[in-house]
């Protein structure tokens, strides 16, 4: 391995360790109380009902960044018909506002349960500060 113009040798079983290291830094879950978000090797990013075990519960985004752009392209106050708009269907309009409204990056909160409905409450932090193993 070449670092710097400086040459490293590694066995295999130190490249495996080390390789084994990096794909858990760049994998993190965080669970909220109805929701869970992962940050994928890929660096994707995935909402998820917390306790569900199939692909009909979670929406994957290319980026951290990409959900949190369609965050700020919903209105003050959303819901699942306003998710809806943007291509999201089905019960993850539903998980995505729930996960806006847990997760703390979003400053918004569940205005009303029935309909599902969150309001914004504040400037989202800049884009780009939600990073893997931050808090």
């Amino acid at each position: 391995m070449d670092i710097d113009g400086k040459t490293f040798e590694l066995s295999r079983e130190s490249a495996t360790d080390l390789q084994d290291a990096v794909g858990d830094a760049l994998t993190e879950r965080r669970e909220f109380f109805r929701t869970a978000g992962t940050f994928r090797e890929d660096g994707s990013y995935e909402v998820s009902r917390r306790s569900a075990d199939s692909a009909g519960n979670a929406k994957v985004f290319r980026t951290f960044d990409a959900m949190a752009r369609l965050f700020d392209r919903l209105p003050d106050e959303f819901t699942a018909e306003d998710v809806g708009r943007t291509g999201i269907t089905g019960s993850r309009r539903h998980l995505l506002i729930r996960h806006f409204g847990e997760h703390p990056e979003f400053p918004c909160r569940i205005s009303s349960r029935n309909p599902l409905m969150a309001k914004k409450e504040g400037e989202r932090f800049a884009e780009g500060s939600m990073e893997v193993g931050s808090d």
